[in-house]
């Protein structure tokens, strides 16, 4: 049973604190016993409010007028005073501009471009599965889980096959890493090589008639001006954090808990459950995205305490996906749950733009495990990705055997 100085004590801004621990009792124990917990200062960094339960996730998400994303949208550019792609990049925009921006985006995801996404998930999820069955032993992290979303989101930037690895590289880096000497300097080096590349790509493609991501957005006009240099480079390194490494550590977990879960495991393949929900549940599940951050403009009410202006509020979708106020046994990996609505892809104005092309690649992945594997075995040790922001596992050793 955790004790008050126990929480207290802990450090969630640590990226090894989620690497290597369990924390679902802590978020148990603050949806029922501080459901608005003030976490203390660290290294100098400010104080900053956490945000547990279910529903004052939701009503966090949906207020952009007091809690704003403006300052950042993560603990790490929020503790540091700011980011550097405010009112540029979806994530940390509001109001018109934002909805001008997403608008721009979501017209080029048109249903022949998701169509001809989806052929090619298909194909390369099918290809990858085969080619580890043949090997029979494989890392499932890197062997298909890091291939899938990588070539995607490039698919949609037309990102050139030789600079492929080397984005994954930097947009894995930025945010996290898979060893925990991994420092803010890296991230920060990581994250400028990127900007700098698609820099590049944003003026070659100016005044192109390409349909990819990048000359759409390139080639937009807002009121009658093009977009800046700065603003569609910052959306395309959004796209790749968002569509790459989430998507990836989804598609490992989901692997992970079908071999922790062999009666779920069973149950898909029998085709006892419905492809739909088994998405939804991993999507749950996995989490990938731990927490949110905001800032608040304004005193507001919420989880029954009061934030003043110019506090900072996280809100922890790890906590809020297993709320048992929301979800019946929330310990438990159902694949028919339902009703299920997991806020894994956010909530409110800042809904994942990319949270279909999530769903068709982990519905590709859980259809092609169903038809071509007959038995998982998790062969070694799973490694845990080292962030505060993002969570789950990035490498599994894994044995899978042909159907």
């Amino acid at each position: 049973m955790l004790e008050e100085g126990q929480v207290s004590g802990l450090d969630l801004t640590s990226p090894a604190l989620h690497a290597e621990h369990d924390l679902s009792a802590v978020w148990r124990y603050l949806r029922t016993h501080h459901p608005l917990h003030r976490h203390p200062s660290r290294a100098g960094a400010p104080p900053f409010w956490v945000v547990t339960r279910y529903a004052d996730v939701v009503t966090a998400l949906r207020d952009g007028r007091r809690l704003t994303s403006t300052a950042g949208n993560v603990l790490e550019t929020l503790l540091a005073g700011g980011d550097s792609a405010t009112g540029k990049m979806l994530a940390v925009s509001d109001g018109p501009r934002h909805a001008e921006v997403r608008r721009i985006i979501a017209g080029a995801l048109t249903s022949d471009v998701f169509a001809r996404l989806t052929r090619g998930i298909e194909e390369q999820v099918r290809s990858l599965v085969a080619g580890a069955l043949e090997r029979e032993d494989c890392d499932f992290g890197e062997d298909v889980a890091a291939q899938v979303p990588l070539r995607t989101i490039c698919d949609m930037l037309a990102v050139p096959d030789a600079d492929r690895a080397h984005i994954h590289r930097l947009g894995s880096s930025s945010v996290s890493s898979h060893v925990p000497s991994h420092t803010a300097t890296d991230a920060w080096t990581a994250k400028n090589e990127l900007l700098a590349y698609f820099i590049e790509l944003v003026e070659e493609r100016r005044g192109g008639s390409g349909d990819d991501l990048i000359s759409v957005l390139a080639n937009a006009r807002v009121h009658g001006r093009p977009l800046g240099s700065d603003e569609i480079v910052f959306n395309c390194y959004s796209l790749i954090l968002g569509g790459d490494e989430t998507t990836r550590l989804a598609m490992t977990g989901a692997v992970l808990a079908l071999g922790e879960n062999p009666a779920q495991w069973r149950a898909l393949r029998e085709g006892r459950v419905f492809l739909d929900t088994a998405v939804d549940e991993v999507l749950r599940w996995t989490t990938p995205s731990r927490h949110i951050g905001r800032l608040a403009v304004e005193p507001t009410e919420i989880g029954g305490g009061r934030v003043e202006a110019g506090d900072i509020v996280t809100v922890w979708l790890a906590s809020a996906n297993f709320d048992e106020r929301e979800f019946p046994e929330p310990e438990q990996f159902r694949l028919d749950r339902t009703p299920n609505r997991h806020l894994t892809f956010a909530y409110g104005p800042h809904f994942c733009i990319g949270a279909r092309l999530g769903r068709i690649q982990l519905a590709a992945t859980l259809a092609t495990l169903r038809d071509q594997v007959s038995e998982i075995t998790v062969t070694g040790t799973p490694r845990r990705v080292y962030s505060n922001f993002l969570g789950g596992t990035c490498n599994l050793p894994v044995l899978l055997r042909a159907a």
